[in-house]
């Protein structure tokens, strides 16, 4: 990790949140007590900054300096917010279109849906805090630059957001290879966004509940599921050609 990947120190850190820096995460030593920290971690509740209490070695490995048992990590993007990002999209009068990543951890998995979304002219990816992927510069080198380019809302579950994007009209697709109709027969000419789960267990049962539909690209050979990434680009391309075909504006 370069120096300029990360800040150190509590009141660096802090300084650094009330600027409005874009973090990623901050590392908090679990030894760490007191009021001082203690109004470290009330400031990053108070402005939705992540925090996960590590063992002080975890940050040694980062940086030998005086750290103070504080290092926040930069995100290499800035994160948007879900609730202020869809109504700006309808009041475009866009036709809005929406990837949602329920426990995506691989960094490559997540640059390469994020190439492909920018491609299709999606509107948005959706991650959440806790167990997903890190937008880091790997991530957005990984993506070929796409992440400087789409947005990415961090929101505090995939639930939450699959909730939100359905009380504001959204159709939510979970993509699954358990899923109970072919991916083509599912209209995507609506507001849309399309749920994509871990690369390990797939989209937990709590996302899955709450979408529309469950849809499920076809297998003929002998492996039963397709990359996530791959499985993204399919379903993306589908949405294209559908919303194409009906000559709706897809810029």
């Amino acid at each position: 990790m370069e120096k300029s990947d990360y800040i150190f120190g509590i009141r660096a850190v802090a300084e650094a949140i009330e600027a409005g820096k874009d973090i990623d995460k901050i590392l908090v030593s679990k030894e760490l007590k007191g009021d001082l920290i203690k109004e470290l971690l009330d400031l990053a509740r108070e402005n939705r900054v992540l925090v996960r209490r590590v063992p002080s070695q975890t940050i040694d490995r980062i940086t030998r300096k005086n750290h103070q048992g504080v290092l926040a990590i930069l995100s290499a993007v800035t994160y948007y917010r879900l609730d202020h990002l869809v109504p700006q999209l309808y009041e475009e009068g866009r036709l809005p279109f929406i990837i949602v990543l329920d426990g995506i951890t691989d960094v490559r998995n997540f640059g390469a849906i994020a190439r492909t979304a920018e491609c299709v002219g999606a509107d948005a990816i959706v991650i959440h805090e806790h167990g997903s992927v890190s937008v880091g510069g790997d991530a957005v080198k990984t993506s070929a630059g796409a992440l400087h380019h789409i947005p990415v809302c961090r929101e505090r579950s995939a639930a939450h957001a699959v909730k939100f994007l359905k009380e504001n009209g959204y159709k939510v697709v979970a993509v699954s290879e358990k899923g109970a109709v072919d991916y083509t027969s599912v209209d995507y000419t609506d507001p849309v966004a399309l749920v994509m789960g871990a690369e390990d267990v797939g989209i937990s049962p709590e996302v899955l509940k709450l979408t529309e539909c469950s849809a499920a690209i076809p297998m003929f050979g002998k492996i039963g599921s397709l990359n996530v990434s791959v499985a993204a680009g399919v379903l993306m391309y589908e949405v294209v050609r559908q919303r194409l075909a009906n000559n709706f504006d897809i810029d």
